[in-house]
């Protein structure tokens, strides 16, 4: 899952620009690519380095996931 997670906010990106260029059919203007980037942002896990007292934990958090994924550095 931690090598994963980089390329997923890319990767949102292209799904999103595809769902909204071919299957809506709109052109690729501003408004659209900033919409696109939004939701890819907004959906895409986001990563936190907590210290812990021994080491320092990355969690990983997603949007509508309610479970923290913890991985140790």
């Amino acid at each position: 899952m931690k090598h994963i997670v980089p390329f997923l906010f890319p990767i949102l990106i292209i799904l999103f620009g595809l769902i909204i260029y071919k299957i809506l059919g709109y052109e690729p203007n501003v408004y659209t690519i900033l919409i696109n980037i939004g939701l890819a942002y907004i959906l895409s896990p986001k990563i936190k380095i907590i210290q812990k007292q021994n080491e320092e934990e990355e969690q990983i958090k997603w949007l509508f996931f309610k479970k923290v994924i913890n991985k140790q550095i």
